[in-house]
Formats: structure tokens, sequence, C-alpha cells
């Protein structure tokens, strides 16, 4: 793939770039992790997959055959070296094959969410010259195929489930192209050779659209060094073997989901791909990983339905429900400060134990050594609940732009309310204002096809400007305080930093998601999603006849609820951090309605302008209310 930055540029991201060397066994490229952990752990259910009622297993040999046969169908239809093709896929054995087979034959692949809506997914088509399009089915097909002839560059598709698929031009199933590459094979043995030979290090492997929660998205053009590095390098800091086993369950068009696929491969962990995020309870429970990863909004929506169960049964279940989360969080925090837990408190939390926790861990299978997660904020007494019911939750921070990792917790070192440190080979400072800047062998080489957003993506000696606020302590433990183009500021001058603020409030059981608005107006206020499975259960204990969500986020008694909720919640902050009005909102905030990214960050601008009547509103009332 050709480089749109001038030589100099590229010359400098990679001198200021450069970490400790890796030792000669370890992979430098994508297609050499791949046939290193076949080669040496050899594992006869590396892939595992639901057909059925059954669980299916792909052995490491298949998979790197098959993997071949891929890059080689690729180069029969015409794919040559640096060229895109595209995956609009959900996870599965194939989706990882395609991106396997793409980075054996040289080819940059080109991930793409199937959230995201037609317009944007032929932005990324059009941008980056996409030549073959990977899908799952007729189904993604028909959602997209208004826009695909409009994408000049496009010339076919591979369809991973060819059924009703055969009358459209220029496609092949999946199966066709293996065929492909078998018969290649057949007549050309050494092409395959050739074509793996060319990958270099430092040539681009991937290229991943940012979700564009600012503006336009923007391809961030990845390396294999950049993979590679990120991985190993993450690796250091845990114990993971051949006899962990995973639920892969966030979208592989994510870079977090992505690395760790091959964090997978290259440490031996057996790998089981959900069925769909409405069967990942199940999944848990047949699959009983001993690794699980995920963003934040899983475990509060784990502890939210915990909650609520103990709520709806009522009485003296929901008080031990209360009592044990008070257990675990004096536990782990006593385990956090270093000390030990005492008698006292030991005996209560064998208690809790057996009486709550014990089922918390079921939910996840009863096995889990450790949860990873990274992507948003984690509340702390998220962290501490889980962590002292046996549930360890290392969280880092990452972006796109760093492949992902950039600091993180683990079992050698971890500290609440901190993302962690740096990851070997990674620095990180803090510049005047606070925003974080970092460099190491993981950063990206730039954006595609935007020279200038690149220039302005880094410092002038090559540090990353990440756009996040944070602080290191004293012990080298970043701890994030807010993202750069999130604050916003009062009609009065004043800054506001939503995320520490909504991370109280969602403290409360009542609440499921919340944004705080106030930017160019007298004060701050709140947009509120209720959590109205627990408003239901609070309803009938008061004796409140309220029936649908509307009904309740104009109740009087809710709203009054709801007001005393975040006044409690979020006393002690400084004035013009006060939350002084909020409203509720009927309909969850979510990808499809675009209010989210495709990691489950808020669109602010979107929500700003979606919710512009209801904001209005909110601002008129506080008007008449002070004349």
């Amino acid at each position: 793939m050709t480089n749109i930055l001038p030589e100099t540029f590229v010359s400098l991201r990679r001198e200021v770039g450069r970490g400790e060397p890796h030792t000669e066994n370890e992979p430098r490229t994508i297609p050499e992790l791949f046939r290193m952990a076949a080669s040496k752990f050899d594992l006869d259910d590396a892939l595992n997959y639901k057909s059925g009622r059954e669980w299916k297993s792909i052995s490491s040999s298949e998979l790197i055959k098959k993997t071949e046969r891929v890059a080689l169908g690729l180069h029969s239809i015409g794919l040559k070296s640096g060229d895109r093709a595209a995956i609009l896929a959900a996870n599965s054995p194939l989706w990882t094959m395609a991106d396997a087979g793409c980075q054996f034959a040289g080819v940059v692949d080109v991930p793409i969410y199937t959230t995201l809506a037609p317009a944007s997914v032929k932005y990324i088509l059009t941008d980056s010259d996409v030549k073959i399009l990977f899908l799952d089915n007729l189904e993604q097909y028909d959602r997209v195929k208004e826009v695909l002839a409009e994408c000049p560059a496009l010339e076919g598709f591979v369809f991973f489930e060819s059924e009703g698929t055969g009358d459209i031009e220029n496609s092949m199933s999946f199966d066709d192209l293996l065929q492909n590459g078998k018969d290649l094979k057949a007549s050309e043995s050494d092409l395959l050779a050739e074509l793996t030979k060319t990958v270099k290090p430092n040539d681009v492997a991937t290229l991943i659209y940012t979700s564009g929660t600012t503006g336009e998205p923007k391809g961030v053009m990845l390396t294999h060094t950049n993979i590679i590095s990120n991985l190993i390098d993450t690796s250091a800091g845990y114990e993971f073997s051949p006899n962990d086993c995973c639920l892969s369950v966030l979208p592989l068009s994510h870079i977090f989901e992505r690395a760790a696929m091959y964090l997978y491969l290259f440490n031996g962990i057996t790998v089981y791909y959900a069925e769909s995020v409405e069967k990942v309870p199940d999944n848990l429970s047949e699959v009983m990983p001993t690794i699980f990863i995920g963003v934040p909004r899983i475990f509060e929506k784990v502890f939210a339905k915990a909650k609520l169960k103990a709520a709806q049964n009522g009485g003296m279940k929901e008080t031990i429900f209360d009592w044990a989360v008070s257990v675990s969080q004096d536990y782990a925090m006593a385990r956090e400060q270093g000390t030990s837990p005492g008698l006292g408190l030991g005996l209560k939390h064998k208690l809790a134990d057996r009486l709550v926790f014990s089922k918390l861990r079921d939910f996840f299978g009863g096995r889990v050594r450790y949860c990873i997660t990274g992507g948003a904020a984690l509340s702390d007494d998220i962290y501490l609940t889980f962590t002292g019911a046996g549930i360890p939750i290392m969280q880092g921070y990452g972006l796109t732009e760093t492949s992902p990792v950039v600091t993180s917790n683990n079992p050698k070192g971890s500290k609440l309310g901190t993302v962690g440190k740096p990851i070997r080979n990674v620095e990180i400072r803090t510049a005047a204002d606070g925003e974080i800047e970092v460099t190491g062998p993981c950063v990206m080489l730039g954006y595609y096809n935007k020279d200038e957003a690149t220039r302005e993506a880094f410092t002038d000696d090559g540090w990353f400007r990440t756009g996040d606020i944070g602080e290191i302590d004293d012990q080298g433990y970043l701890k994030i305080t807010d993202r750069k183009k999130e604050l916003f500021k009062t009609s009065a001058g004043k800054y506001v930093a939503p995320s520490p603020i909504e991370q109280m409030i969602k403290a409360s059981r009542f609440v499921s998601q919340v944004v705080l608005v106030g930017n160019e107006r007298k004060f701050a206020s709140a947009l509120i999603v209720p959590n109205f499975e627990m408003l239901q259960s609070y309803a009938k204990h008061k004796g409140l006849s309220i029936g649908s969500p509307k009904e309740f986020t104009e109740h009087p008694r809710i709203i009054d609820l709801m007001e005393r909720q975040v006044n409690e919640l979020t006393e002690g902050l400084a004035r013009h951090e006060t939350v002084k009005k909020i409203a509720l909102l009927e309909n969850e905030l979510t990808v499809e309605s675009g209010e989210l990214t495709p990691t489950l960050k808020v669109k602010r601008r979107v929500i700003d302008e979606k919710y512009r009547d209801v904001i209005d509103r909110l601002y008129a009332e506080a008007e008449a209310e002070h004349g």
C-alpha cells in the first residue's frame, strides 16, 4: 500500500516509535503470528462456533490451510499486494479466516461494523478504494446494496453464506473462494510463499475507520509492527496459557477485539465465538471461559440485572444483596490498599460468597480468572464489587490509533481509579493542558488520505495526541479525567468535564444511561435514561400505578426520585458543575439510532441535535422559575 504521507514524516514516526526489540522466536508480521501459533500449540479446538445446538471445532492446522486458500483465492480474482478488501460481517471463524487470508496475500483489510448506516458504509468503501467486499449473507447485502453501485473501485463480493445470492453480479461464495485457492495451489505451488514473502513488518496491514464522534470517520493505518508489538507487549503483563479459553463477544471490526483475537492465538488460548449478544449469557454457561474481555457496559448491565432480581424478590433478599455488595467493596478495598481484610470482614466475605458472589461468578461460567475491559470509563464501585466477588477486572486504556493498548492494569500491578501503567515499549506524557501524548511501536502510521489530520494528530517531535485528558501519578499509573473535545463551557466561561459527573450519576440503581449537557448555557443539565425495570419495582413498592416508559418519565413522583438521586450522588461538586435540571428519556440510547458509536461511546453532537427541543425546554423552564 502506497504511503500518502511524506517519507520524512514516516521516518520520524518509525524512529520515535521504536521500542525494545523482541526475540527471534516472536512473530514480526500477522502471517508469521498465525504460522507460529499453529506450530507451537497445534490445537484441535483453536476456534469454536455454534452450529445448531452443538459446538464445532476448527483445528490450528485447518485454520492455516483455509487461510492459505483464502490468500490464493484473493490472488486468483485479481487482488494484489496493497489492494483493499473490506469485511462487513458478524464475528465468526470465517471473519478470522478472511482477515488472515488478506494478511497472507498482502491485501489491506478494512473491517466495517455491521451496525453502520449504508451512507457510512459507502463512505468507507469509497474513501479506501475497496475492491472486494466480504459479506455475511443476502440480508446484509440487501441492507446496503443501494449504495454499493456508488463505490467506483468495488469489483465484487464474497458471501460467507451464499444462499439466495446466485443472481448478484460479480459475487461468489466463501467456499468457491477457498476452492479457487486450492486449485491455484495445485498448479502454482510456490505462489503462496512468494506472496507472504512480500509482507513486511512496516507494511500497512489494516485500515480501521474511527467511529466519528466528533466528525468524519478517519481511516487509521496500522502496520504489522503496530499490531504485533502491541499484542506481545500487552501479553507481558499477564500469565496466559493454553489451558485458558475465552468467549469472543465484542465485534471483530473493533481493534480491541481484533487485537484480542491475535493475542488469543499468540498465547494458545482456545476461542469460542458468541452466537449473538442475546445468547452471551447462555454461551458463558456453556463455554465457562477463564478469560473474558468486554466493555464496561457489559459489567454494568450484569450488575443491574443482579440488583433488579434481588429487588424483585424484595425484603430480606434485597437486603442481603446490598449487604454483600458492601462487603465485596470493603474486601476489595482492603486488598487494594495492601492490608489484611481482618477476621471479621473475612468471615462476612465467606458468607456473602456463599449467598451472593458464587451466583455472580456463575453468570460468567464459574471459572473466569480475570476480565479485561477498556473503551470507556469503569466506575470504582463496579470494579470493587466484581473484584471483591472473585471476578478481578483489569481496566486498560487505548485507542484505535495505538493498536490499541497504551496502559493496563494487570495481575502484576493494578491501582483503583486508574487505567494502569504503560505497557512495555510504550511511553506516555501529558501536555500543558493535560492532554495525554503517546509514543511507541504501536502508534499508527497516520490517517489514510488525510495528510493534514495526521499532522495535527502528532506533536513536532512525533508523539501522538490522544485527545484525552489525564494525570500520571507518582507511581506511573494513569488516570483519565475526560475527553478534551468533550469538555464544554458554560455561558459564564467555566469548563465542565462531563464524564466524571456522568459516572457519579450512573451509580444510582435507577439510572441506565446519562448524558450531561450545558455548552454555552447557564448551568449543567442531565438527560437520563432510567432503568425502567428498577423503577417498576420501586413503583410497585410505593403503590404507584404507572405503565409505559413515557408515563414513568413524566410522573412527578419519579422525577422527584431521580432529582434526589442526582443531588445525593453529585454532592460536593463545584457550583458550576452542579446538575440543576434533568430530563428523563423514554428510549435507550443505541448504536442503531445513531446516538452511540459501535464501541458504545456517546455521540454528543448527535444527542445535542436530536434532543434539542428537550434541552431547550429545560432551560426555558429554569428561566421561567427564576424570572
